[in-house]
């Protein structure tokens, strides 16, 4: 699923090709027709995204919010638009009469596109923790949520309520970057703790938002053979843990454990990562 780093490159996207333009709003596919009816033919007044929600806002206080979910691909292309191929739920179109580069938008496999009003876009940010990527989040909204939890941390990680934005990948590799046992109670980590775990995570998202892709090694901070990484790495972008179960540590050669949490797959180092005890605890 896409993290919250590709939905504010898709806002801007959006934004920069369509914002304040007088757009065509089509359902190819059908499945969004009726709202696209209201929506044809009035201005589109920017795009904006929050955790992993992207708003498209027009003109007369009509909002499309979209989740992407796992299987959603947004894509905007320069040039005129082709006749559609496939299931295109939503058309957005400029065709360049107003001076402008003509341009396109489809977007198919979305969880969510739909019409809401302003009180229900403002009910769902709501439910939503702090994002990482804005520049008004509130850290301690998270810590409040965090430290009063018995739930796993890397199960919070992944709860929009707490955190807007963080998916599986930044997850598995903060935690790693961070030396935290991904089962430790939110309500066992020291507020400093979280606070430097917080600001790893706004630096590393801004950073994929500026490269288009996650890469947690580039960064200092964390011991081990970063070049060796790079030549190495499966994924597509340089991580420590993820998705890299039964290799070697590339920091301590330790085997990279996997197991579900939260209904995704959890990535972690059991020697960089040890398993938390409570002081607590005896015997």
């Amino acid at each position: 699923m896409p993290e919250g780093h590709t939905l504010l490159r898709l806002a801007r996207a959006l934004d920069g090709t369509f914002g304040d333009r007088v757009v065509a709003v089509s359902s190819p596919q059908g499945r969004f027709a009726d709202a696209a009816a209201l929506l044809d033919g009035t201005r589109l007044e920017r795009a904006e995204s929050y955790g992993k929600h992207l708003f498209v806002d027009f003109e007369q206080e009509r909002c499309v919010h979209v989740h992407l979910g796992l299987y959603g691909k947004l894509l905007v292309t320069a040039g005129a638009a082709p006749p559609p191929v496939g299931q295109i739920r939503l058309r957005l179109v400029a065709d360049g009469s107003d001076g402008r580069p003509p341009s396109y938008g489809d977007l198919r496999g979305a969880t969510a596109c739909e019409l809401m009003t302003a009180a229900e876009q403002r009910q769902l940010l709501d439910r939503l923790g702090p994002d990482p990527l804005r520049p008004d989040a509130d850290w301690t909204r998270a810590w409040a949520r965090v430290a009063g939890s018995r739930v796993p941390v890397a199960a919070l990680l992944m709860d929009q309520s707490v955190l807007a934005g963080v998916g599986n990948v930044y997850r598995a590799e903060v935690l790693f970057r961070h030396r935290l046992d991904p089962m430790r109670p939110g309500r066992s980590l020291r507020r400093s703790v979280f606070e430097e775990l917080w600001a790893d995570l706004v630096a590393l998202m801004a950073d994929g938002v500026a490269r288009g892709r996650i890469d947690t090694v580039h960064a200092t901070g964390v011991p081990g053979r970063a070049d060796r990484l790079r030549d190495v790495d499966t994924h597509g972008s340089p991580v420590y843990v993820y998705r890299r179960q039964g290799g070697a540590c590339f920091v301590c050669g330790a085997t990279v454990r996997t197991q579900v949490l939260a209904g995704r797959n959890l990535f972690w180092c059991p020697r960089c990562q040890p398993r938390f005890r409570s002081r607590g605890r005896t015997g």
